[in-house]
């Protein structure tokens, strides 16, 4: 009989490991857990959607790009255009010149550890009298404006992230396989047999505060900027400290007449700038007329016990709105774009500005043990930061072979600290 793996957190990195597993397991044997009471109340549902080949360091290049093979590969086979929102896209920095007291370039944060040094491959600056102006009809520009393409064709793509209400391609299929969601339930303790060694973990119904136990081998932590919490839940006695924080982001979702149908057949692009207020505005236009704003991160917001606790600051917001009225060229009432969502979510982040896929050894479980001969461990994957949609497909494919005991698709040992 086959041993249960419990997977805590049921955001993307989560629901994709589940989905590999579950091409080669048993899936009745795969549990996903989730204590939001709404699926993809985070990072997960709050995310751009921006996909990327390589625009990262060293580490994490061959994940990035499996990961983004494997986007288009699923893509290709299900219909991804229609049912996510699957496209190409193309990746620009845009600098303001004329009149602007900005003065730094929009990639600048593509320049940190986490994503490649050398993104920028100047295409065109306008100048004044340019016609045929480089870059996205929805995108408000003047002469003197100065818009770099920072991504080689065919390297980045675009995908809708729905409200939390919405699941994904990958949940569906799980589903359907037979993979059991334990939602809304969170995981309390962890239960050993007569070796000391891992037999079960205990759930409990955040709605109903019902409880279960489901017999288990195998734990994979990957509950984003709440990991740190879930491992300390189950292991207190544990001196290990999980090196994931969280950093909060705002982000809206907006339409636009500049971006609708009819310029869809031209691309997604993927806008990268910076803004007076000091922050680094990002914007992604999306299949099906919407278009993406974010880049107003900030460290200091607390965790909320749950995703759905979150508390969007009006102020964030507002200034969101004044990015969107400075590039989508709006009236100062913003009477031409619609507000369709505010979000606030929280990533997982570490201080290398890479991720953790990694086993935990038993001598860091606090007196806990594993079964042997690949029969039996405690998994973490966290602290994808900003990347966690474009690397999610990699980093689950990656794990489930991990957990299976099986030889990875790609490299990742300088991910497990």
């Amino acid at each position: 009989m086959a041993q249960s793996i419990v997977i805590l957190g049921s955001g993307i990195i989560g629901v994709s490991t589940a989905y590999y597993l579950s091409q080669s397991s048993p899936a009745s044997s795969i549990h996903l857990v989730e204590p939001s009471p709404e699926l993809f109340a985070s990072a997960s549902g709050f995310a751009g959607g921006f996909l990327a080949a390589d625009w990262f360091s060293p580490s994490v290049a061959a994940l990035g790009k499996l990961s983004f093979e494997e986007h288009k590969r699923l893509a290709e086979e299900f219909g991804g255009r229609e049912k996510w929102g699957y496209s190409r896209s193309t990746g620009l920095s845009y600098t303001a010149r004329k009149g602007s007291r900005i003065g730094k370039r929009g990639d600048d944060w593509l320049r940190q550890a986490s994503s490649r040094s050398d993104t920028a491959v100047v295409v065109s600056e306008f100048a004044d009298g340019h016609t045929g102006l480089l870059g996205p009809e929805w995108l408000s520009r003047s002469a003197g404006d100065k818009i770099d393409s920072i991504s080689e064709e065919g390297s980045t793509a675009q995908v809708w992230v729905r409200s939390v209400t919405d699941s994904t391609q990958e949940l569906n299929t799980c589903l359907e396989r037979g993979v059991q969601l334990h939602h809304p339930a969170r995981a309390v303790s962890i239960d050993k047999d007569m070796r000391d060694e891992l037999s079960s973990i205990r759930l409990v119904n955040t709605e109903t505060n019902m409880v279960s136990d489901i017999p288990c081998s195998k734990i994979l932590i990957a509950a984003g900027a709440w990991s740190t919490q879930v491992f300390s839940t189950l292991f207190p006695t544990s001196q290990t400290k999980i090196p994931i924080s969280s950093l909060a982001g705002h982000s809206l979702v907006v339409r636009s007449p500049r971006w609708s149908k009819e310029h869809e057949e031209k691309g997604c692009h993927a806008i990268f700038t910076s803004d007076e207020d000091g922050y680094s505005p990002e914007l992604f236009s999306r299949l099906g007329g919407e278009i993406y704003i974010a880049g107003l991160n900030d460290a200091s917001l607390a965790l909320p016990k749950f995703a759905t606790d979150s508390k969007i600051e009006e102020g964030a917001v507002s200034k969101l709105k004044k990015a969107a009225q400075r590039l989508l060229g709006t009236t100062e009432n913003l009477e031409e774009i619609e507000v369709v969502r505010k979000g606030l979510c929280f990533r997982p982040i570490t201080k290398q500005g890479t991720p953790i896929m990694t086993n935990i050894h038993d001598e860091n479980l606090g007196g806990l043990s594993t079964r042997g001969a690949g029969e039996g461990g405690v998994w973490l994957a966290a602290g994808h930061g900003p990347w966690g949609i474009s690397l999610s497909l990699g980093t689950g494919k990656v794990m489930s072979e991990m957990i299976l005991g099986k030889s990875t698709s790609v490299d990742v040992e300088r991910l497990r600290p």
